[in-house]
């Protein structure tokens, strides 16, 4: 199961329009598609690719309690060989499948509980 790609970040926020306009204005993404999720966000690109997730909050995260940056994702090959490093080593994961971005994501959490997930394109959940 190499890892292949940091795929993206996701960030939680009470200030979506401001935050996208900074991400457009100071690092040069673009707003562009996301999948419905039933929540509001957006997607910035880096090119083709959406390397920033911004996820709106009813409020702002405090200074020095919750965390603003939710967790970090990498790309990989080979889901079922990731799953068994997983059962091998009993580490607990939850999957989701997204359809409409033709994705699978493997759920995990480091020692510390930071999120962690891992994407496998065109595959079926395990």
């Amino acid at each position: 199961m190499p890892i292949t790609a940091f795929d993206h970040v996701n960030i939680r926020t009470a200030n979506l329009n401001a935050m996208t306009k900074w991400y457009e204005e100071i690092l040069g993404l673009t707003s562009g598609p996301r999948p419905d999720f039933g929540f509001p966000g957006a997607w910035m690109y880096l090119g083709e690719h959406p390397v920033v997730h911004l996820v709106e909050t009813a409020t702002p995260p405090l200074a020095g309690g919750d965390v603003t940056l939710e967790h970090a994702a990498f790309r990989a090959t080979d889901l079922t060989a990731f799953m068994e490093v997983l059962a091998a080593r009993n580490v607990a994961h939850k999957a989701a499948r997204i359809d409409s971005i033709g994705l699978t994501q493997i759920n995990i959490w480091d020692p510390d509980g930071n999120h962690i997930h891992v994407d496998f394109k065109d595959t079926s959940p395990p």
